[in-house]
């Protein structure tokens, strides 16, 4: 039986393969749990590029590691492989042919893991914890782009140990995206800065933000000729902003949504807002995801502006979110996010990375 080739398999067998108990909803959606999962908190996921046969996802988490899975279509996932560095693993990426992997860390390093060698070595330095890490491929050049709470966007080419450029942020980096010729960085303070990557990077324009409070995640989306067009930028306050670039009208084309709250906005009854803590978007239909602190996803469709799906509730919040390549597979990380503080954090919980067929559940809706 195949989950994630060409057939989908899920609904079927989900309920199957894990026996429910009610009083149990660590994973209310019946969804495929990746074995050997973290041990602390999760914050990254990022899935192998499509020039890589098979799948392969990695998560970086707050136990200082980094830790590779094999995902099979079958729903089987292989342990293959984890590296360490002296901090939390704050971000993740691959390198466009997939045979490295980047890391950025606490510890004010980033690595590039060779996974052929299972060696990895250090490529990049700042004065504060890394947060964001991008690899760039150009046609003239390619590097590895990081951004730091040092208030610093680096660009790295892997072989020096200085950096090839070095561009000041306003602030700390918070998170960031790069679809080439786009980067997107959101910063502390509300900052956003759109560069433009071709020939060499450089700041293309600084955005007001649409958004009144602290950013969380960014994620560029394509226009239908597959280049980037715009981003979703999620925030702590349980909203959404769609954003373009360049849109004929504005006003118009621009809106923001809420999403990640507890109770609909007519009740007399107070609403729980939670952070919104990762957006991704779906690499086939343009629809995306956004996974929150009230530990759900949600799939949505920005151009019919209506949600498609919301997942159960999860017993702890979803910190970090990704699909593979062809779409077929949606990652999502069930750990705690420190959104209500130390006194929530329960150390017996264990972490957990599910797998869900993403193959139906996201097409557009007008699409018949």
């Amino acid at each position: 039986m195949s989950l994630f080739g060409t057939t989908s398999g899920f609904g079927t067998s989900g309920t199957s393969m894990f026996g429910s108990t009610s009083t149990d909803n660590h994973n209310p959606m019946k969804d495929i749990e990746v074995t050997s999962s973290p041990d602390d908190s999760i914050g990254c996921l990022s899935f192998s590029p499509p020039t890589l046969p098979g799948n392969f996802l990695i998560a970086g988490s707050w136990a200082n590691d980094v830790r590779c899975w094999e995902v099979q279509d079958s729903g089987q996932t292989i342990p293959k492989a984890q590296q360490m560095h002296t901090g939390p693993v704050l971000d993740v990426c691959w390198s466009d042919d997939g045979s490295k992997v980047f890391t950025a860390s606490c510890d004010k390093t980033a690595k590039m893991w060779d996974l052929n060698s299972n060696q990895a070595i250090q490529i990049a330095q700042h004065d504060a914890p890394v947060k964001t890490i991008y690899w760039i491929k150009a046609p003239n050049y390619s590097c590895v782009m990081t951004g730091s709470w040092d208030k610093t966007l680096k660009f790295w080419d892997t072989r020096s140990s200085n950096p090839m450029m070095v561009l000041q942020l306003p602030e700390r980096c918070y998170c960031a995206d790069v679809i080439y010729p786009m980067a997107m960085v959101a910063t502390a303070e509300r900052g956003l800065i759109v560069y433009q990557l071709e020939n060499q990077p450089s700041e293309f324009r600084r955005i007001e933000s649409p958004l009144k409070h602290q950013h969380r995640c960014v994620a560029i989306f394509k226009d239908k000729q597959n280049k980037p067009t715009g981003f979703a930028l999620g925030s702590i306050e349980g909203r959404v902003a769609i954003h373009y670039i360049n849109p004929p009208n504005p006003a118009k084309d621009n809106f923001t949504f809420k999403c990640h709250r507890s109770n609909g906005t007519n009740t007399s009854a107070p609403q729980d807002i939670y952070a919104v803590n990762g957006i991704a978007f779906h690499p086939v239909h343009g629809t995306l995801a956004t996974v929150g602190s009230d530990g759900r996803f949600s799939f949505w469709d920005k151009d019919a502006r209506t949600k498609l799906k919301t997942s159960e509730q999860l017993d702890q919040p979803i910190s970090a979110c990704c699909f593979n390549h062809n779409g077929n597979i949606f990652a999502y990380a069930s750990s705690y996010d420190w959104s209500k503080g130390h006194e929530f954090y329960n150390p017996q919980k264990k972490n957990y990375i599910f797998l869900r067929n993403a193959a139906e559940e996201l097409k557009p809706r007008n699409k018949k």
